[in-house]
Order: structure tokens, then C-alpha cells, then sequence
């Protein structure tokens, strides 16, 4: 199945740079593009595409509250964010706001395209060290904990290895690492990973690990 992509950067450059190479993909379209946050939204709809590179900074509506939108108003897009600098201020607020993951602006064409892929695929682009210590800088900045509402309320309904899983989840690690790393089959974990979602109410593995450091289940540092 092709991966249908939409382009948000207020920077045409970055926009026909960015279509040119993931066009070049077998497996991915790029379906539109939009120049701000609002036009994101309103190509959202119209396009339905499984994937939306957000820029944060755009003129009249930014990144985090599109992506905010996006994720309130439609199931089927994952926002894949797009930022010039890995320590981006603005990127943990995207995070919670329910994009899937980051990309730097100078990934490489392989990078652009396999983060695309794993988005789509449904997993969080969480593996990278740099995404790891974004959130865990931001969450050393927090004072208090900012636990998501629905999580919050949910958080006692996780059972011992399930909150184990969410912990390991947060250290970046995928499911087949966590598999080995608990001695189990990966399967297992998918299946535990699949309740620690659905009991928290979370969207994706990004939040899983947002929510784990909010609530200080992992220690910044």
C-alpha cells in the first residue's frame, strides 16, 4: 500500500524538497501541501493522508495546536514532526499534543523516508537518542507532574509488568528489545503494549513515554 503524505512548512523549498524526495519513494505519495498550520488542518480533511510533516513555526496557526487538531479530529493521520533543531522548545509540546515522533530538517532522504514508514506503520519515531533526551529534558523542566487527564485517571488499572513495559517503552527501546530484555515473545509484548494504550487512553507509543516521565516512572537523565 502506498503511504499517503501531506507536506505542512510555511518554506517552499522545504516543501518541493521534502516532495521530491519522498515521490521518489515506491511506497510513498505525497498527496498535498499546506503553508500553515489552519491550511494543515483543512487538508487534513480533504485529503485524509496517513501522514502530515509539521513544521512548528508557521504563520497563523503553529504546529502544536495543528497538530492538536489533527489528533482531536482524526483517527487515521499521524503527525511527524519537523523541526531545525533537536532541542527545539517546541517539539515536547508537540509530542503531548499527539504527534508521533520528530525528524530533524537535514535528515537524510533514507531518514525522512523510514521515519515516514514507521509512522505510518503505527509505531512512534521514539528509538533515536535525540527524542529521548528531548523529553527527558523537558520533563526535568517540569516542576510537577502534567499527567494527560485520561491517563492519569487510568494509571492504577496497569498491572506490575505492564507499567515495566511502559518504562522500558519510555528508554526508547522497541518491542523487540523489550521482548529480550524480559525473556519473552515479542508477540507478548505487542499485546502489552496494545493494553497500556488502550487502558491509558494514549494514542501511540510517543505519549506511552511522555506519560511515563510525567508521571516519574523514569528518571530524567
Amino acid at each position: 500500500m502506498t503511504i499517503r503524505v501531506l507536506i505542512a512548512d510555511d518554506q517552499m523549498m522545504v516543501r518541493e524538497g521534502f516532495s521530491v524526495l519522498l515521490n521518489a519513494m515506491p511506497d510513498i505519495e505525497v498527496v498535498g501541501e499546506a503553508v500553515n498550520g489552519r491550511q494543515a488542518v483543512e487538508r487534513v480533511r480533504e485529503l485524509a493522508p496517513d501522514v502530515v510533516l509539521m513544521d512548528i513555526r508557521m504563520p497563523e496557526l503553529n504546529g502544536i495546536e495543528a497538530t492538536r487538531e489533527i489528533v482531536a479530529s482524526d483517527g487515521a493521520a499521524k503527525v511527524l514532526v519537523l523541526t531545525t533543531f533537536d532541542l527545539d522548545e517546541y517539539v515536547y509540546q508537540a509530542l503531548r499534543a499527539g504527534a508521533s515522533g520528530f525528524l530533524l530538517k537535514d535528515a537524510s532522504a533514507r531518514q525522512l523516508a523510514d521515519g515516514v514508514r514507521v509512522v505510518a506503520s503505527g509505531e512512534a519515531l521514539l528509538a533515536p537518542s535525540v527524542t529521548r533526551r528531548l523529553i527527558t529534558e523537558f520533563s526535568r523542566l517540569s516542576e510537577t507532574p502534567r499527567l494527560m487527564p485520561a491517563a492519569q485517571a487510568s494509571y492504577g488499572e496497569l498491572t506490575e509488568r505492564e507499567t515495566e513495559v511502559l518504562i522500558l517503552i519510555a528508554q526508547g527501546l522497541s518491542n523487540a528489545e523489550i521482548a529480550e530484555r524480559l525473556v519473552v515473545a515479542e508477540s507478548t509484548i505487542k499485546t502489552h503494549v496494545s493494553r497500556i494504550l488502550v487502558k491509558l487512553g494514549l494514542r501511540d507509543r510517543t505519549q506511552a513515554a511522555v506519560f511515563a516521565y510525567e508521571a516519574r516512572l523514569v528518571t530524567p537523565g
